[in-house]
């Protein structure tokens, strides 16, 4: 044999790993923990798509077997609804009541000034003419002085700062008081506003044009609303509550 003459080569199985190119196998990964082996006599619980599903523990809930909306269940959130926070409000008969008490201290005015101004003019003069310029001049004094009474009553008594702010002389006999939704006092102009323009322009323009329905619709609306409020309280943003 001749020198220098490479080696005759050797078999797979005798050659080192990483010899000759032959990458070196790679080691077995560990084995998993095996399941218990399953102790003889003891039954075969079923493995598969027909196995029967386990009862629920003691601390697990029922299942919910209805249709799932999409997106997963959510309880139901019941809306949060915004309602009257302040003192108790007061009850549609001692708004009634109120106003009625009203009315007759209003009457006692009229009437006094009818019977000084337009009765005493008329009966005072004798004479045809001066009677009848008497007669046109005391009423139109009396109808001036009436109305200012009527513009003025409501607003001047409400306007007053303390405990009695919100109420007139009827309000204040049976224990109730006008306030505004944003806490701030009666002043006058809030007074007149719902008073005067809301309760009593407003109102009696809409009942002549459509006899008693806005006026009965105003007074009777508290019956049915949920915080007792007339039409003219929603326009004046006002509550009415017990004292």
């Amino acid at each position: 044999m001749e020198s220098g003459s490479p080696p005759a080569d050797r078999p797979d199985s005798e050659r080192t790993p990483g010899e000759g190119g032959t990458p070196p196998p790679a080691p077995e990964a560990p084995g998993g923990p095996q399941a218990p082996a399953q102790a003889p006599g003891e039954p075969q619980a079923p493995v598969g798509p027909q196995a029967p599903p386990l009862p629920p523990g003691p601390e697990a809930a029922p299942a919910y077997g209805g249709p799932v909306p999409p997106g997963g269940w959510q309880h139901p959130i019941a809306p949060a609804t915004a309602g009257w926070v302040g003192r108790p409000l007061a009850s549609w008969g001692s708004r009634f009541g109120a106003q009625l008490i009203d009315w007759l201290v209003l009457l006692v005015p009229v009437v006094v000034l009818f019977m000084v101004i337009v009765a005493g003019a008329v009966g005072i003069s004798g004479d045809d003419d001066v009677s009848t310029g008497a007669a046109i001049a005391s009423v139109v004094l009396y109808i001036v002085l009436v109305l200012a009474i009527l513009l003025l009553y409501a607003p001047l008594l409400m306007m007053r700062a303390g405990p009695h702010n919100g109420q007139t002389l009827g309000k204040q006999l049976v224990g109730i008081s006008v306030v505004r939704n944003n806490g701030e006092p009666m002043g006058f102009g809030w007074s007149a506003l719902r008073e005067v323009v809301l309760k009593g322009l407003a109102v009696g323009i809409a009942s002549a044009i459509i006899p008693l329905i806005p006026w009965l619709l105003d007074y009777l609306w508290p019956l049915w609303d949920d915080e007792n409020r007339a039409l003219h309280d929603f326009a004046a943003q006002t509550h009415v509550i017990r004292v």
